[in-house]
């Protein structure tokens, strides 16, 4: 998997193994899952790996980026494809997310053609988000 997008913001709120991170230039407040409880910086600039599983994905024909709902753990996330890989792809959404593709080929619907960079692919995600803090420069 391609390890050079992340995605930059600030962690706003964190309990337990749930982060509320609010990616840079958006209003979103994702809360995201994070594999051990977050001791990291708040109110910082961050950089950070979120992964998304798919129910469901399209690609569709037109749209912009977009992740739904804005507050909360993400259900829908929409945008262009950065990266496409056999079973991951990497779309922006707002923001650069991983999304591990969905094993059942019928859950996978190609109306506006196949998952290529640069596609609009449109993701119903399954619950449970993922937040991984990567080590980086301090920012101001």
């Amino acid at each position: 998997m391609s390890n050079g997008f992340l995605a930059r913001g600030k962690v706003v709120e964190a309990k337990d193994s749930i982060v509320v991170f609010q990616p840079s230039d958006t209003n979103y407040q994702m809360h995201l899952q994070t594999s051990r409880p977050y001791t990291g910086p708040i109110g910082q600039l961050v950089d950070a790996r979120i992964r998304a599983k798919a129910r469901k994905v399209y690609t569709v024909p037109s749209g912009g980026g977009f992740i739904s709902p804005i507050f909360g753990p993400p259900r829908t996330l929409q945008g262009r494809a950065l990266h496409v890989e056999d079973r991951q792809i990497i779309i922006r959404a707002g923001v650069p997310i991983s999304v591990e593709l969905p094993q059942p080929e019928t859950a996978v619907d190609l109306s506006a053609g196949p998952i290529a960079l640069g596609s609009i692919i449109n993701v119903a995600a399954l619950p449970g988000a993922t937040f991984e803090l990567v080590p980086s420069q301090t920012y101001k």
